[in-house]
């Protein structure tokens, strides 16, 4: 008997397949004509109905499918594992998801494991099917929660599904932010960052996505929250206004400067106007002069340039008076 541990699936490859072929085509061909879409508590009744399978049947039924393309028992395999699947996909009723959504997912994740499942591997189907199930409802959870990208590595990915749990066990239930210590516990656990624990959970907390197209009321009970919603940006008329007025101030900047003398134009340029301001005792340095000298000459310059761009700005229309 070969080892399990061996020969099931990863989930990266079970996550794979499922995700290439979610609406699933082959050439098993099933006849099932249950969907939990259709009426949950119908469904849970009629999937009830179906036997479990005994390890010999389900050899024989596996070896059929195998060698001959039987599809008739490929559909025995699936309906008696319908169960499983329920079982599964109630563990993720907390994504805010409809269950029978969920369910049908997970019933593609089931086909698909059907039609890949090698009975002399030794091991169940049962066992084997877990995989693919889990793997097609995770894929559909992820699509459905965001239209952003919740998780991309393995690591994202199971820090989402692993979240909610992991701070019911620790009671941290409380609105808001985990607290340091709850994220480094989280963090360590799941072999992830703090930082992606705080992003993680203010994402879940804030719910999945809300469409800008819902009814929140109004005077004709038809409102739409995009009807409420307010840009913030500047508008194109106050950046183009913006745009003027910061160039007309640096006309005046370039023409107050033509009022001093080199060394102040240049003292002022290097100390005012630089993204990396020069020194006192660097230009001391280069004028041969104290320190103090080149404080005074930038103030006295500064003063200059201040009283010839006021002069200036009044004609302009920039400052009142």
């Amino acid at each position: 008997m070969t080892d399990t541990k061996t020969t099931l699936p990863t989930k990266k490859q079970a996550s794979e397949t499922t995700k290439a072929d979610a609406s699933y085509s082959g050439n098993m061909s099933l006849s099932v004509s249950l969907s939990p879409e259709q009426g949950l508590n119908r469904y849970m009744q009629e999937i009830r109905k179906f036997p479990m399978l005994e390890k010999d049947e389900e050899f024989m039924l596996a070896k059929r499918w195998i060698e001959h393309q039987d599809s008739a028992a490929a559909e025995k395999m699936v309906t008696s594992h319908l169960r499983l699947v329920a079982k599964i996909a109630m563990g993720y009723r907390g994504y805010g998801l409809p269950i029978g959504e969920v369910i049908s997912e997970g019933n593609v994740g089931l086909m698909q494991a059907v039609k890949k499942f090698d009975p002399d591997k030794g091991f169940r189907l049962s066992t084997y099917a877990m995989w693919w199930i889990r793997a097609a409802i995770q894929e559909y959870v992820l699509r459905s929660w965001s239209l952003v990208k919740m998780g991309t590595t393995a690591a994202q990915k199971k820090l989402f599904f692993n979240l909610r749990r992991l701070k019911g066990e620790m009671k941290a239930v409380e609105e808001g932010d985990l607290t340091p210590d709850h994220v480094a516990k989280i963090a360590t656990k799941l072999g992830v960052k703090e930082t992606e624990v705080t992003s993680m959970n203010r994402r879940m907390s804030g719910g999945g996505d809300a469409s800008l197209n819902v009814t929140i009321g109004g005077d004709d009970g038809a409102a739409q929250w995009q009807d409420w919603l307010t840009d913030e940006s500047e508008s194109q008329e106050e950046v183009l206004a913006n745009d003027q007025e910061h160039d007309a101030r640096m006309d005046l900047l370039h023409h107050a400067m033509s009022d001093l003398n080199e060394r102040e134009r240049d003292i002022i340029a290097k100390r005012r106007l630089s993204d990396r301001p020069m020194t006192l005792e660097d230009l001391a340095g280069i004028y041969n002069v104290s320190r103090e000298r080149i404080r005074q000459i930038e103030a006295r310059a500064f003063e200059k340039l201040q009283e010839a761009m006021i002069k200036a700005a009044g004609p302009a229309g920039l400052i009142d008076g």
